[in-house]
């Protein structure tokens, strides 16, 4: 597993996005009401729309396309749709604030 610096946990608002490149792959790295931040692929299973550009409630984001539920826990779509969206560890350092993503270095080359 590769570590790479994302930023600091305070450049995300509250129920909003950022979106990290590394490669060719676009991650979508979400800040959830409580603060926990999760990290999806940035493109939905269903016609590719961008989830960084959706709105989240709860744990969830909205695909901006046709409104497809993607649990930001799991990358698991919700029903009555199926798919599921990899998703990506995030490390924050808590006396720092600075956030990290774990990728698989297959992941990395494969982008």
């Amino acid at each position: 597993m590769k570590k790479v610096h994302i930023g600091h946990i305070s450049e995300i608002a509250v129920k909003r996005s950022r979106v990290v490149r590394i490669g060719d792959l676009e991650i979508a790295v979400f800040k959830l009401s409580d603060g926990v931040i999760k990290a999806i692929e940035n493109r939905c299973p269903h016609k590719a729309g961008k989830l960084s550009e959706g709105i989240v409630c709860d744990h969830h984001v909205f695909c901006p396309l046709h409104d497809w539920k993607i649990d930001l826990h799991n990358g698991l779509v919700q029903a009555p749709d199926t798919g599921c969206v990899p998703k990506f560890e995030v490390e924050i350092d808590d006396a720092s604030g600075e956030m990290y993503l774990h990728i698989s270095e297959e992941r990395i080359l494969a982008s």
